[in-house]
């Protein structure tokens, strides 16, 4: 026991006085962590940032000028006005996501479109193929405003008025041998009696014509519902920090991890490590000593990631003991896979460059970039055999989702099952190497 407690010793020593390491396993991943939670929604407390788009009015009409308008009152939205050319090349070089052409004419060709079977205007949009998701955003505001002005102006509008004339004479020649027109004939009559009414009520107000007016003095047509954003967790309020301190705390641990399994291989190289095994310590008690003292050296690493976390960005464990138990659990795999790296690894350089592609791989799938929620349905339950999703939804679970211990115990009995196997694969190996 006093030989491997030396043998832990040392290599605690040896790691804190490596600065380099230091850095890169607990600096980076605070830095990488900050940056990643900012880009989910920081500590929930910040607005989400405008949509920037360029709107090119080309329709002098009111509704075309209401469009522009409205998409610039709108709080989700920046809007810049540009002219045709310039919103193309504003798109095309990516300085803006999106830009909307209200091109001439589109007020009048939508209005008729509206009540009639003609062809319906359209309304060009350029975008940054890139940003595809901002370009069904930008569709659904734009529906909004070009849906409410357009009804506006048809239902109580002069473009209306002029449109509820010439149809209707139309209509009265066409009605006779066609139902359906008949039947448009007689509610754009009623819409006229309506249109009459309103410019009596505004004669009898003594003033113009609102240009707000509308169905019963509104903007027209708008839309049906409002909807009421509630978000619902049973742990702390949302941290988008949480999550990206856990992903990035399981990357650079694992690096840490393959640091650890390359260090064996150099001492193999060095004649250290035959050196060692010449000495009365058996290799077990050397395996062990480096198991434990990595095991150690990663649970140091996150409580140190988490405690700038909690303390920086206010990042809340909701579950303490939960927390505790995936932690060591995470360090324990962690440990065992850098022994599995220095049982199978050739050489320091070949081992160096598989491990870290193995690792990017685990964290990738593992969810440590961005949610594993957001893979597709197959991917999602694919990454269930890899650790480091484990590691991560389990580290989630204690923090921002605050579920209970059973989360806790499912999380760290896989992780164990995974360590247990890298532990038995890496003795086998190193025993079959000494014969």
């Amino acid at each position: 026991m006093t030989a491997l407690l030396a043998l832990v010793r040392k290599d605690l020593i040896l790691y804190v006085n490596d600065k380099r390491a230091l850095m890169l396993n607990l600096l980076m991943p605070i830095v990488l962590a900050a940056f990643f939670g900012s880009l989910f929604g920081g500590s929930g407390e910040s607005k989400t940032g405008k949509i920037d788009i360029a709107v090119v009015v080309q329709d002098q009409s009111a509704v075309g000028k209401k469009i522009a308008d409205g998409l610039k009152a709108d709080a989700d939205l920046r809007v810049t006005e540009l002219s045709l050319a310039e919103a193309q090349a504003q798109v095309r070089t990516g300085k803006l996501p999106v830009a909307v052409v209200i091109p001439e004419g589109f007020g009048d060709k939508a209005g008729s479109a509206l009540f009639s079977a003609s062809s319906k205007p359209e309304l060009p949009i350029f975008y940054d193929p890139s940003q595809s998701t901002v370009l069904s955003m930008v569709k659904g505001l734009l529906t909004q405003q070009v849906m409410q002005n357009v009804s506006a102006e048809m239902f109580n509008g002069a473009g209306g008025r002029k449109f509820t004339d010439e149809s209707l004479q139309t209509l009265e020649k066409e009605a006779a041998g066609d139902p359906d027109k008949a039947s448009l004939r007689d509610f754009l009559g009623s819409l006229k009696k309506f249109q009459a009414r309103e410019d009596a009520r505004v004669a009898v107000k003594g003033g113009a014509a609102g240009e707000a007016g509308g169905i019963a003095g509104g903007g027209g047509l708008s839309m049906p519902f409002a909807t009421r954003d509630e978000a619902l967790s049973s742990g702390p309020k949302y941290n988008g920090y949480a999550h990206s301190f856990a992903g990035m705390g399981v990357q650079f641990i694992l690096f840490m991890g393959i640091d650890m399994g390359i260090g064996i291989l150099l001492a193999r190289r060095m004649g250290i490590w035959s050196r060692l095994l010449a000495a009365p310590v058996t290799l077990t008690q050397l395996l062990l000593s480096r198991a434990v003292s990595a095991a150690l050296i990663a649970l140091g690493l996150l409580v140190a990631i988490f405690a700038c976390g909690v303390i920086i960005f206010h990042v809340e464990i909701a579950n303490p003991v939960g927390f505790v138990i995936v932690g060591v659990c995470f360090a324990l795999m962690t440990a065992s896979f850098g022994l599995l790296i220095a049982a199978f690894g050739r050489t320091p350089e070949a081992a160096r460059g598989m491990a870290v592609f193995a690792t990017l791989i685990l964290v990738m799938l593992g969810g440590a970039w961005v949610p594993s929620f957001v893979f597709p349905e197959w991917m999602q339950k694919l990454t269930v055999i890899v650790p480091t999703r484990w590691a991560v939804d389990g580290l989630d679970a204690m923090t921002w989702r605050g579920l209970g211990m059973d989360a806790a115990l499912a999380s760290g009995g896989v992780q164990l099952a995974f360590a247990a196997v890298f532990v038995v694969l890496a003795i086998w190996r190193f025993r079959a190497q000494q014969r």
